[in-house]
């Protein structure tokens, strides 16, 4: 929801830190695999207990995640740096809640399953929608030139940082955060589900 806004405002920034990256010799596919690892080691500092370590890491992994779209812009994007964009980014949106189930499993395991399950079954609605849009020649670029067919949506990109923030900044509160974020992904889900179901009768 918030993921336009932002882009039209971070956009230009983002372009000048990436033709610094791009004079250095850093190509967007390495840059997605740092964001990866910024993601991992976040998870990790989060089963530790170590919240605003984690706090940073997540940053500097959606930063990343920023930079690499940038620098494919400028360098010319690949088939196979939207699919590790994509996968890349799953992974990192399972990595952080498992993250705060190993740190307590039982006071957060049962809200990080749903909130999991929540992502499994947005995720899946999110790629078989830009599966067959792809089947049928569509095109968007609701938020810019994507590797896939992007489907807007009440919870995105924006909206999960902000979650997964609220959770480090307040550790206790990560089931209620969870069930809360869980309820706006599926709702996410289910509206892409009715806007499949006029697009693709």
């Amino acid at each position: 929801m918030i993921d336009g806004w932002g882009k039209r405002r971070l956009e230009p920034s983002l372009d000048r830190l990436a033709a610094g990256l791009q004079a250095a010799g850093i190509s967007a596919n390495a840059m997605t695999v740092f964001g990866l690892a910024t993601g991992l080691a976040a998870a990790l500092a989060i089963a530790a207990g170590h919240f605003w370590s984690a706090l940073a890491l997540i940053l500097a992994s959606r930063l990343s995640d920023g930079l690499d779209g940038a620098l494919a812009r400028r360098a010319g994007s690949t088939d196979f740096g939207g699919y590790i964009d994509i996968v890349f980014d799953f992974a990192f949106y399972g990595a952080v809640p498992l993250g705060f189930v190993l740190h307590d499993p039982a006071a957060n395991g049962a809200a990080g399953a749903v909130l999991l399950f929540a992502f499994y079954v947005n995720g899946a609605s999110f790629l078989a929608y830009a599966a067959l849009a792809e089947k049928r020649g569509m095109r968007t670029t609701e938020r810019g030139e994507k590797s896939f067919f992007f489907t807007t949506g009440l919870a995105e990109a924006g909206e999960t940082l902000i979650a997964f923030a609220l959770a480090c900044l307040f550790p206790l509160w990560f089931a209620l955060i969870a069930y809360v974020f869980a309820a706006v992904t599926l709702y996410t889900a289910v509206a892409r589900m009715m806007l499949a179901r006029r697009a693709f009768r």
